[in-house]
């Protein structure tokens, strides 16, 4: 039973929150949905600590000795993504305490932001293709939902780009769901990877409905609108882990764990992620706004994740797995940070603004450890994922991947510092010489996703053993064929 609560637990809280929200406007919602996120970060600690390494654990969920054949499922790799979806949501939500007072009912926000939890968590625990399905569309219409409380016309805009890419990317995953259920009968995960089934059409299908959930080139469209027009705490979590759960996770998933992981999917996956390195890092070149800017470096940083499992040989899925994990830290960062400059100064139009670092110290100096680790500057974390992932494209004699992958990390490091300058540094404009830096909640979000930065960069081996080479074990093993029981370690 243990495990369902990283679905049930937020559920509930989000709907008693509208309810709360007649009571209190502030504070109930805030302590409830931040109590909230602080426990599952705390159970998913807790099973961490006694999870051994290996093995896979299933809980089939029952209604007065009834069963109901809904189940969940733990290995190495749903532990990686439930530990990571936790630290973001509780950083998202600390910094929510403040930052969405001006977005009106809290409790609504809250509501949306518990449900977008519950789905990721539910996405990733799930064994069955279907069931996977309905928490992709919830999260789905949970993130739509979250666009639309920018309450403008460029929020609406955004909203509806994004409810109409989305729905056009869930159509082809329902088309793959409903072939490898004509073709083998079930949507069973482990069934369907012991039917040895596989088909081209099909592998087509899902990579492009995943594709638009990642965001990758040419299906990126989407993802700079959305992340514009909406709250900061939007793309904090979207682009932080939404986008890594619904797309990346699923994609290895379904081809590492239930279809073959062939060499066409390889060089599919290969390119995808070389393109969309290329081209997110040339289109942020151009932007002004931070929001806008830092949708295209994630489109950028998401190819980097593809890529290096695309690879398909343990260092690359190493190198890729780590990189998913650095990368929802360093991106919630940042989003958060650019959020920050808005709440301040009302623009995150870098043109229009400068010298901040003076008065927002807090906001500047986590602001430089995001950017460094998102350019993979060494100690922090964002070097060493990189550095495996192109360690793995040499050894696969992708020579030419390999240099492109760090010029692109140059020209990561090249436009983050020129934000940083135009925004931080220089001389202040005079319309924002008495700013003062945001309140104590945001300060200690950004601050504590900034230490988890250089954490992660200084403890990099027991964190690779602990966490990363386990769900790494899971993607090259495939599903497993002994399954224990859940009261044996849990």
């Amino acid at each position: 039973m243990f495990l369902f609560i990283f679905v049930a637990i937020p559920l509930i809280v989000a709907s008693v929150m509208l309810i709360i929200g007649r009571f209190s406007r502030d504070i109930l919602p805030d302590f409830l949905a931040n109590l909230c996120f602080f426990l599952l970060l705390c159970a998913s600690i807790m099973i961490s600590c006694s999870w051994p390494g290996t093995g896979q654990y299933m809980h089939i969920l029952k209604w007065f000795s009834t069963n109901l054949n809904i189940k969940v499922v733990l290995d190495g790799l749903s532990l990686l993504m439930i530990f990571t979806i936790s630290i973001v949501s509780l950083s998202v939500g600390l910094f929510s305490i403040n930052y969405m007072g001006k977005y009106g009912s809290k409790s609504l926000y809250y509501a949306i932001l518990l449900v977008l939890v519950a789905s990721m968590n539910g996405i990733v625990l799930t064994a069955d293709l279907f069931t996977m399905y309905i928490f992709i569309e919830a999260s789905g219409i949970a993130s739509y939902g979250l666009v639309s409380l920018g309450r403008t016309r460029y929020s609406t805009e955004g909203a509806f780009k994004y409810l109409v890419l989305s729905a056009i990317a869930s159509s082809f995953i329902l088309l793959g769901i409903a072939g490898v259920f004509v073709n083998t009968g079930t949507t069973d995960i482990r069934s369907i990877s012991a039917s040895g089934f596989s088909s081209k059409f099909f592998i087509i299908l899902f990579l492009t409905g995943f594709s638009f959930k990642c965001g990758l080139v040419p299906f990126h469209t989407w993802m700079p609108d959305a992340y514009t027009a909406a709250p900061a705490v939007l793309p904090a979590i979207s682009s932080g882990i939404f986008v890594k759960v619904a797309g990346v996770y699923t994609v290895a998933r379904i081809f590492f764990n239930a279809l073959p992981f062939s060499a066409g999917v390889s060089s599919v996956m290969v390119y995808l992620g070389i393109i969309s390195i290329v081209v997110g890092a040339l289109l942020a070149l151009g932007q002004s706004g931070l929001k806008r800017l830092l949708a295209y470096s994630s489109i950028s940083q998401v190819g980097y994740i593809i890529l290096g499992i695309g690879i398909g040989t343990p260092l690359g899925i190493i190198g890729g797995l780590l990189h998913m994990f650095n990368h929802a830290i360093f991106k919630s960062l940042l989003f958060l940070n650019a959020g920050a400059v808005e709440y301040t100064c009302g623009t995150d139009d870098s043109l229009k603004l400068g010298g901040l670092g003076k008065n927002m110290p807090f906001t500047s100096t986590t602001n430089v450890i995001g950017l460094l680790s998102a350019a993979g500057v060494p100690p922090l974390n964002g070097f060493w994922s990189k550095l495996i992932i192109v360690v793995a494209l040499f050894k696969a004699n992708m020579f030419l991947y390999g240099f492109i992958a760090i010029l692109a990390s140059v020209l990561t490091l090249g436009y983050l510092l020129l934000i940083q300058r135009r925004v931080f540094f220089g001389k202040i404009k005079e319309c924002f010489e008495n700013i003062v830096d945001v309140p104590f909640w945001m300060n200690l979000s950004m601050v504590g996703l900034g230490l988890v930065c250089v954490w992660v960069g200084v403890s990099f081996a027991p964190i690779l053993i602990k966490w990363v080479l386990p769900a790494a074990n899971v993607l090259m093993q495939g599903i497993r064929t002994s399954f224990c029981a859940l009261g044996g370690i849990l």
